[in-house]
C-alpha cells in the first residue's frame, strides 16, 4: 500500500494537521479585528479588503510598511510567553504608517517556526489580532510556515505588513517642518523592540538570568524586557485631527536623533533637551551593567521616547492635554532652529538627563 504524501511530509517534519489546528484556535481571535471592510475570512488565498469607502476621500494616497521583531523573540521563547510578542510587531508596522499621517487599514502576519504547535501559534496570533484592534486595523490574513532543518523546534519568527491610507494634502513630513516649531516627545512604554542584541549581549556577559528580580525594576528582568511595545496609532491620529501636526517621527532602531533626522529638512537643526526627561530605570540597568556609553545608549535604545510629533508652538497645550487624555503622557522636549550651514547636524541632543 502507497503511504499517503501527508504521512511522508510529517516524516520529513512539517505537519499539515498540526497547522490546520492552529488556524482553527486562531479564528476567534482574528474576528475580533474585523472592519466593514473586509470581505473575506480567514483560510483563503488572498484576504480581500472593500476599497470603495476610499473614493469618499477626496485624493486617497496609499501607505505601506512591512517589519518584524527581532531578537526579542528569543526573550519570548525563553520565558514561554507568546500572547505579547503580537504587540511588538504591530506596534513596529502600524506606527510606521502613523508617521505621515496614515490610518492602518488592514495587517498581514508570517509567522516562520521549527515546529508547529497549535496553541503556541495561537497565542502568537492572539497577541497580534488584540494589537491589530488597538491600532483599529484590520488583521486580514497571514501565514505560518514550518521550516524543520531550518529552525529548532521551539524557535520561531514572526513578520508583518500593513497598508494605511491618507490624503494626499494631508501627508506629514519634512516639507512641513518650519523654524519655530516645536518637538513633542511620547513616552515609551519601555525598550518596546529595538535594541535586544545589545541587552541580551549585555545580561550575558554580566551573568544576569531572565528570572532575576530586580529592585529597581519592580520584577524580574524577564518581565522586564517583555513589556509590550506601545500602540500609538489612534492617538497620533486623534492628535492629528485635534492640531496642526507637521511632521510625526517613530523613535525605533537607532534612538531619537537618528529616527527625528528622517522628518528634518536640511534647512533646520532640531534641538533635543535631554533634561526634560529621565529614562525609565531598565535603561539605566543596561547602561551600568554593560559599561554601555551615553553616545552608544542612545544610537540604540528609545530611552523612553517612543515617538514624536513636530508642531507649531500653539499647539502644544492642546496636544499634551489630549494625549493626557487617552492615558498618553507627552511633553515638549526640544526645538525647531534654522540651520546656519550645510554640515549642522539635523538633530542635536544638550544637556544632561533628569
Amino acid at each position: 500500500m502507497t503511504e499517503p504524501a501527508t504521512s511522508a511530509y510529517a516524516a520529513a517534519g512539517v505537519d499539515i494537521e498540526a497547522g490546520d489546528r492552529a488556524v482553527e484556535l486562531m479564528k476567534t481571535w482574528v474576528a475580533k479585528t474585523r472592519r466593514p471592510e473586509v470581505m473575506s475570512g480567514l483560510g483563503g488565498f488572498a484576504g480581500l479588503f472593500d476599497a470603495a469607502p476610499l473614493a469618499r476621500m477626496a485624493h486617497p494616497v496609499l501607505a505601506t510598511s512591512t517589519d518584524g521583531v527581532g531578537t526579542k523573540v528569543a526573550v519570548a521563547q525563553a520565558l514561554g510567553v507568546h500572547d505579547t510578542i503580537g504587540f511588538d510587531l504591530v506596534g513596529m508596522v502600524v506606527d510606521d504608517l502613523v508617521v505621515c499621517g496614515a490610518e492602518p487599514l488592514f495587517m498581514t502576519d508570517y509567522v516562520a517556526c521549527g515546529k508547529v504547535v497549535p496553541e503556541r501559534i495561537a497565542a502568537i496570533v492572539k497577541g497580534i489580532a488584540e494589537a491589530c484592534a488597538e491600532a483599529g486595523c484590520a488583521l486580514l490574513g497571514g501565514e505560518t510556515a514550518e521550516h524543520p532543518g531550518l529552525l529548532a523546534p521551539d524557535e520561531y519568527d514572526v513578520a508583518g505588513a500593513a497598508t494605511g491610507v491618507v490624503e494626499r494634502d494631508r501627508i506629514l513630513g519634512a516639507d512641513r517642518v518650519q523654524p519655530s516649531d516645536v518637538v513633542l516627545a511620547m513616552e515609551s512604554s519601555g525598550l518596546h523592540s529595538n535594541g535586544y542584541s545589545l541587552v541580551r549581549h549585555v545580561l550575558r556577559e554580566a551573568g544576569w538570568s531572565y528570572d532575576r528580580h530586580v529592585a529597581e525594576l519592580g520584577r524580574t528582568v524577564g518581565e522586564e524586557l517583555l513589556v509590550p511595545t506601545r500602540i500609538y496609532s489612534r492617538d497620533c491620529l486623534a492628535l492629528i485631527e485635534a492640531v496642526e501636526v507637521h511632521a510625526m517621527s517613530h523613535v525605533t532602531g537607532g534612538g531619537l536623533a537618528n529616527n527625528l533626522a528622517r522628518v528634518v529638512p536640511s534647512s533646520c537643526t532640531v534641538r533635543i533637551d535631554r533634561s526634560t526627561w529621565s529614562p525609565a530605570p531598565v535603561f539605566g540597568l543596561v547602561r551600568e551593567l554593560g559599561d554601555v556609553s551615553e553616545r552608544d545608549l542612545e544610537a540604540t535604545l528609545n530611552l523612553g521616547v517612543g515617538m514624536v510629533a513636530v508642531l507649531p508652538a500653539a499647539g502644544v497645550d492642546a496636544a499634551i492635554a489630549l494625549l493626557a487624555g487617552r492615558g498618553l503622557r507627552a511633553w515638549v522636549c526640544g526645538a525647531v532652529e534654522g540651520s546656519t550651514g550645510p554640515d549642522d547636524a539635523r538633530v542635536v541632543l544638550e544637556g544632561s538627563y533628569a
